[in-house]
């Protein structure tokens, strides 16, 4: 009981987050020092693993980032040790060449929350530090209300069981706690979420034309898969492994990123069908993300068993993976990232439907031609476009807010207030752009009959 009420009042102590930087170039250290430091976190730097090893042995680190290349101890070999001593401190990969085995070799060994490329953008290394820094916290926060709730739940015990009125109290807190704890674990659910949405945008910014593509694939395949009958939880991985359907191109030359499929030479088309195996290496580690990895392994799988790497057919191949396979030729088609042309809409559609059941499962291109329905309907009724200008408090996104580098700035079912305005307006006139919002339709409108 002390040891549990230890732990919980220490907890309610308030810190600045302490940041260790290990890298064996002091300029590297210099860069990140001067960038952290005016966000108010402590800044710790070593120019060697041991160095950084002897720095965590002597204080409490919160979030550490380590080179990949150093002497003597690389970067793989540092974050193991710190996971094996200290689990809790968030530890992420700094790489200046593109290694996927030495990135793997991080992951599993390390099990890294992150890795980022040198050069970094600013914005995005400050902004990939404050989520970790927060999925941590809101991890420390769950273990306190659990430790919380575990007491609570001991101190019943030791009442009297004549004590009603006593024993209703308690259950009482104990509630209380327990919605504190559903609050937290739905917290930490959005946050991973919006993470995942963030890395998916930086995945399409590494080809400026692709920009949105697996945001727009994540959300047609999810409503084909709600379409199809599919649970809540198959719903949320396909929704997932759309976001992150490119990850195992980013070893790819800026050649093969923009050249569609079929003009790729033999030995680039070979290289370009075993992406789907690299992202479901990639993601295995994680555990949450299984399905979602597996469906991204056969996502160049065919109906008719033509398809890579292993030639499945028909019901052998995950739903995940059919779905994924129409949805993201669809948009692709469009882009002109399969032929030499881009289709326009129409013709995307008509194509999709001419290779059912050969390229596509004939249920999945059911589900999509009902999705299009759908979709027309939804945007006639309850959607519409609007300028920052027309916002009002209230009014709740139908979309993904994104800036015109393809930024996630608010997610979908955001409901807008006053403060959010005034920083979309103000976001405008700092980057001389302007936003395409997309809103809800007010219930007095769509009772109208959706004139807008």
């Amino acid at each position: 009981m002390n040891a549990i009420q230890a732990q919980l009042n220490a907890s309610e102590t308030v810190r600045a987050p302490t940041l260790l930087f290990v890298d064996d170039e002091p300029n590297i250290l210099s860069s990140l020092r001067r960038l952290f430091r005016p966000h108010g976190y402590t800044i710790l730097t070593a120019d060697s693993g041991a160095a950084g090893l002897a720095l965590l042995a002597g204080q409490e680190i919160d979030l550490v980032i380590s080179d990949m290349r150093m002497p003597t101890m690389d970067g793989a070999q540092f974050l193991e040790q710190v996971r094996s001593r200290w689990p809790d401190t968030v530890r992420m990969l700094l790489t200046g060449y593109s290694d996927i085995d030495s990135i793997m070799a991080a992951i599993n060994r390390g099990e890294i929350y992150r890795y980022l490329t040198k050069p970094w953008d600013d914005n995005d290394i400050v902004l990939q530090v404050r989520h970790a820094i927060e999925r941590r916290n809101l991890e420390r926060e769950k273990e306190r209300l659990e430790a919380l709730a575990r007491r609570q739940n001991e101190e019943l015990k030791a009442l009297n069981a004549g004590l009603e009125a006593k024993v209703e109290e308690r259950t009482q807190e104990v509630r209380r706690a327990h919605d504190q704890l559903v609050t937290a674990n739905d917290k930490l659910k959005t946050t991973f979420i919006t993470s995942i949405k963030v890395f998916s945008n930086l995945i399409d910014l590494r080809s400026g034309h692709l920009s949105g593509h697996s945001r727009r694939v994540a959300d047609i395949a999810r409503k084909i898969a709600v379409k199809m009958g599919l649970g809540d939880a198959e719903v949320q991985e396909v929704f997932i492994a759309g976001l992150l359907l490119d990850i195992g191109k980013l070893g790819f030359s800026d050649d093969m990123l923009t050249k569609p499929v079929s003009m790729l030479n033999n030995e680039n088309l070979a290289l370009f069908r075993k992406h789907p195996v690299r992202a479901e290496s990639l993601m295995m580690p994680l555990e949450d993300l299984r399905g979602a990895a597996k469906m991204l392994g056969a996502q160049l799988e065919r109906h008719d068993g033509l398809g890579f790497p292993e030639h499945l057919k028909g019901e052998a191949i995950a739903v995940g993976a059919r779905i994924l396979a129409l949805a993201s030729d669809f948009d692709n088609l469009q882009l002109g990232m399969l032929m030499p042309r881009a289709l326009r809409r129409e013709e995307a559609i008509a194509m999709v439907l001419e290779n059912s059941g050969k390229r596509y499962d004939p249920a999945v291109v059911d589900a999509f031609r009902a999705v299009l329905g759908l979709e027309a309907r939804r945007e006639a009724i309850r959607e519409r476009k609007l300028s920052s200008a027309m916002l009002e408090a209230g009014m709740k996104l139908s979309r993904d807010l994104l800036s015109a580098e393809g930024f996630l700035l608010l997610s979908a079912e955001h409901v807008i207030n006053e403060r959010m305005i005034t920083q979309i307006r103000s976001f405008e006139r700092k980057n001389d752009s302007r936003l395409t919002i997309y809103a809800y339709e007010p219930p007095q409108a769509v009772s109208a009959g959706g004139q807008s």
